[in-house]
């Protein structure tokens, strides 16, 4: 395992809703209304993690079927309690390698996934060779570099300042390429026309500082994968530098913003 991903930890999928997933169930309303589809279309859903982008998909689009894949059989587990559709195929699914026919899909998306793909460029290939001609291909991450999720951004903040050896572990150095520059160069390298790109910023309101910091105890992703990783000393220090750098509002919560990068595409 790489080092920089040693600490990657993508099985459970309720330790994942509660530290990213239900942020993300805000920003997949709001890029399904930017991709403006209509109703009955074929859909594949790339990186379905528990199910956040699905199930807008089908609350909001009417698909004729949707396939969504991921390598995590925990998440899938999760996703198919949150969504028993009959036009829902979970399976789980490597995006550089989609086990699905050329030209198959009307549209083809992916949510908070390819930062985390080896070949990127691969990906969005095999998402350019799947789509129909004509069909919509759209993909958005988080805001990484300019410390668009700022939770996660405090969080290695106070973890940088005590271990200085935590600095390559941040998405920022992780995933340089989440930027409008970057992602739209990664759709162009895969051959992608009619691109276009948007931001979207959802709020992300912790109720108190333990609704903050529970998430990241719980190992489902890097961030929380290296707070599990530290003796309980180190863990300490770290949630004792946090509450010090967290300021609640007059109600008591603790309010962030989250920002999402998104391009669409035509394959043509």
């Amino acid at each position: 395992m790489a080092q920089t991903d040693r600490h990657d930890a993508w099985q459970a999928g309720d330790s994942y809703d509660l530290y990213m997933g239900r942020w993300s169930r805000q920003v997949a309303p709001r890029l399904l209304d930017w991709l403006n589809l209509p109703a009955g279309l074929d859909w594949l859903d790339i990186g379905c993690g528990t199910g956040a982008l699905s199930t807008a998909i089908v609350a909001r689009c009417n698909p004729k079927s949707l396939v969504s894949l991921d390598p995590s059989e925990g998440f899938l587990s999760r996703a198919r309690a949150n969504l028993p559709d009959p036009r829902v195929t979970f399976e789980v699914g490597d995006a550089q390698a989609l086990p699905l026919g050329d030209a198959s899909k009307d549209v083809v998306v992916s949510a908070l996934t390819l930062n985390f793909v080896a070949d990127r460029t691969q990906a969005l290939s095999e998402m350019k060779r799947v789509a129909r001609v004509g069909g919509t291909i759209g993909y958005y991450v988080w805001d990484y570099p300019g410390g668009g999720v700022e939770f996660m951004h405090a969080f290695w903040r106070a973890a940088t300042a005590l271990d200085p050896g935590a600095t390559d572990l941040t998405e920022d150095r992780r995933f340089p390429f989440c930027t409008r520059e970057g992602l739209i160069e990664l759709a162009r390298s895969a051959g992608l026309v009619s691109l276009d790109f948007t931001s979207i910023e959802v709020a992300t309101v912790f109720r108190d500082f333990e609704d903050y910091w529970r998430p990241f105890t719980l190992g489902a992703g890097p961030a929380p994968g290296y707070c599990v990783s530290l003796a309980p000393e180190a863990r300490q220090r770290l949630k004792q530098k946090l509450q010090e750098d967290l300021t609640p509002g007059a109600d008591g919560a603790i309010h962030c913003k989250a920002r999402a990068l998104a391009v669409r595409a035509t394959r043509a």
